[in-house]
């Protein structure tokens, strides 16, 4: 794959639209994670054999990869755990574009299940492809399978591309932000409810611990 193809993205109307909606509401730093998450998707699709027009459909993976975080959005009601608000917007703005209720349905499920290892891979490849693509710009600790995929030329062109810019703290912060707001946003045990936890225990939490020694850091 050249470096082109590498951060290419789709050029359809559908993810354009999908853009135009995250982009404005969604901070620099989480805005170039979800767009890595599908470029970072695509790889693991590619190592695990899986083709965009036979295995999965590329339009639904890039719109499920970059609205992964649109629980955390400035402009969101805040009143759910971050990966059901996310999940019922996306599927809410795909259906309003034309997209078909199961399509959307897809969408909804790997968006709701990407913080869920374990269930999310068992329900379908849309699913693994988004929990890999996340798992992948995470760098190591959210229990990514094919970092060995990279080159570190084809990291860094990621990366030029689309900087980390403090990545998993301002996405940490966005999470944390929206749960304290409601407890229904944070129940035990979940990634928002764990995160909350851990900074007002600790100030910060595992996984940014965790991350400072990833292959990619913060």
């Amino acid at each position: 794959m050249t470096e082109t193809d590498l951060i290419a993205l789709p050029g359809t109307p559908l993810a354009e639209a999908v853009v135009n909606l995250v982009r404005p509401v969604e901070t620099p730093s989480v805005f170039n994670h979800s767009i890595r998450t599908f470029l970072f998707a695509r790889v693991a699709a590619a190592r695990l054999a899986l083709l965009a027009g036979r295995d999965y459909d590329q339009d639904l993976l890039f719109a499920a990869c970059a609205m992964h975080d649109l629980g955390v959005a400035s402009d969101g009601r805040h009143d759910r755990r971050f990966e059901v608000e996310g999940a019922d917007r996306a599927a809410e703005f795909l259906t309003g574009q034309g997209v078909s209720t199961k399509d959307a349905d897809q969408v909804w499920q790997a968006i709701a299940l990407h913080t869920s290892p374990g269930i999310a891979e068992r329900r379908g490849v849309l699913c693994v492809l988004v929990r890999e693509g996340v798992a992948l710009d995470f760098g190591g600790p959210a229990g990514a399978n094919h970092l060995d995929a990279l080159t570190d030329e084809q990291a860094d062109a990621i990366h030029t591309a689309y900087p980390r810019l403090e990545m998993i703290r301002s996405l940490t912060d966005a999470i944390v932000a929206q749960a304290a707001k409601n407890p229904a946003n944070a129940p035990r045990y979940t990634i928002p409810g764990e995160f909350l936890r851990e900074r007002e225990t600790y100030g910060r939490t595992r996984m940014e611990h965790a991350c400072g020694s990833s292959r990619w850091g913060n």
